[in-house]
């Protein structure tokens, strides 16, 4: 059910307005305690240029006219659509390959060298493995996916 209503969500939004300068960027259809959630993130395509308060009410007013119209999910719901944040999940290939080179945050399962957060660039990544240069290291390493439990932006102050 939830990727039937995440792809629609997908389909929709391709049909949003290119001259907005907005994308989808991820969504997921979740319950939390006995409430369920659609939540949008949402990208803007412009360098330099953040996801406003304005963007998300624009998007969550396009959604809410589709959802309404086909009403695809039963019962009570909320929608959310938010900027996936500085610190965004990368999740997709797609994500991977737009920062590839970026510093990102990767969080283990089960520690490395005795770390379970490894800071670093990100170097490569395949079906089974991702890399990265840790910060003030020259070595690159390799971690079976498996073993990563999320890998994000690292945010920079």
């Amino acid at each position: 059910m939830a990727s039937k209503i995440t792809d629609r969500i997908a389909a929709y939004m391709d049909a949003f307005p290119k001259e907005e300068g907005i994308s989808l960027y991820h969504c997921e259809f979740v319950k939390e305690g006995p409430d369920r959630y659609l939540r949008v993130y949402i990208d803007v395509d412009e360098e330099g240029r953040y996801v406003s308060t304005d963007d998300c009410e624009k998007v969550s007013k396009f959604l809410d006219e589709k959802l309404d119209a086909d009403d695809p999910i039963d019962g009570t719901y909320v929608l959310e659509v938010s900027s996936p944040g500085m610190d965004r999940p990368l999740i997709t290939e797609a994500h991977y390959q737009k920062y590839m080179g970026a510093l990102v945050d990767v969080r283990l399962y089960k520690p490395y060298e005795g770390e379970k957060l490894l800071t670093g660039t990100l170097e490569g990544k395949t079906e089974e493995d991702i890399s990265i240069r840790p910060e003030g290291s020259e070595e690159v390493i390799t971690l079976p996916l498996k073993e990563v439990a999320k890998v994000q932006l690292a945010v920079v102050l």
